[in-house]
């Protein structure tokens, strides 16, 4: 058996069609199918099932993925245990977080990373899904809610405040009860709660899972909207219209894979976020209003 080929059965089984397994494995499709193939006929037998849309995994297949999966974390794991050997701070630092909190808050914090640790690179994944620590897929994740479970160490960051914000400018006028949200696969967020509670006759005239997309939404008059207050307090297209105390407030961890701790790049670039998080902790609880 050609212990590679499993590194694409997981791949597939996870992402659940060629199209975007081969995106990922950055090959291309018939390569994909090649190796699932070779896997089969070495195993005597299927391990997927192609449906209308997406490979569905054989009873086999499930099971064999499961066992494939291990494997893969086990090779992660492996992997981090010899880049912890490394005392130099450098190479590519993988870091997840919501698109507000990379793009408004940390890109243009990054340079002063740069400056302490010249060789170190940082990729960014703005993402609202648990990528996978323990896979490689991201060495360092922020979240705003503490994991129910998983091996990680965690840290706690920030409480985020939330507060009521309206457009700025008042030619805009936005009909009262007129609201934007997010998406229904986030209605779970305290925000969205809040914001179903006091809906009543009110209606959500947008729905998007962006942050950003939200802010230029309340910005433009479309309606009012529950934003985070480090994102939305600093916007001149945006009015706080709930009061100098946050409407509710979330907390903010960091979670690390305890392989990948150890890593000089890794070390290095939590110590930092958590110094600029430590020095900005008003602006994410989201205290009185700017003057």
């Amino acid at each position: 058996m050609n212990w590679d080929d499993l590194r694409f059965l997981v791949t597939l089984g996870r992402e659940g069609t060629l199209v975007a397994a081969a995106r990922c494995l950055q090959v291309d499709q018939t390569t994909v199918a090649r190796r699932l193939r070779a896997l089969e006929d070495n195993l005597g037998t299927p391990l997927f099932e192609r449906g209308e849309s997406r490979w569905q995994p054989t009873p086999t297949g499930l099971r064999v993925l499961e066992r494939a999966g291990h494997i893969e974390e086990s090779v992660a794991g492996l992997m981090r245990l010899a880049e912890a050997g490394a005392s130099l701070v450098g190479g590519v630092v993988r870091l997840t977080a919501v698109g507000a909190i990379l793009g408004e808050w940390l890109v243009p914090r990054l340079p002063g990373l740069y400056a302490r640790h010249p060789d170190l690179s940082v990729e960014l994944i703005a993402s609202n899904d648990n990528l996978n620590v323990a896979r490689r897929e991201a060495d360092i994740a922020i979240r705003l809610a503490r994991p129910a479970r998983g091996d990680f160490l965690i840290r706690k960051l920030a409480d985020v405040g939330f507060a009521i914000y309206g457009a700025a400018r008042g030619d805009l006028p936005v009909p009262p009860g007129d609201w934007v949200g997010y998406n229904a696969d986030l209605a779970h967020t305290p925000e969205m709660r809040h914001l179903q509670a006091m809906l009543g006759t009110g209606r959500i005239r947008l729905r998007t899972n962006s942050l950003q997309g939200l802010a230029r939404a309340v910005g433009d008059g479309v309606g009012c909207g529950i934003l985070p207050c480090f994102l939305a307090d600093p916007d001149p297209a945006l009015v706080r219209l709930s009061g100098p105390v946050p409407i509710l407030s979330r907390e903010l961890w960091m979670l690390i894979h305890p392989d990948a701790r150890p890593q000089a790049r890794v070390a290095a670039t939590a110590d930092w976020l958590v110094e600029r998080f430590d020095e900005e902790a008003r602006r994410f609880s989201g205290g009185p209003c700017p003057g």
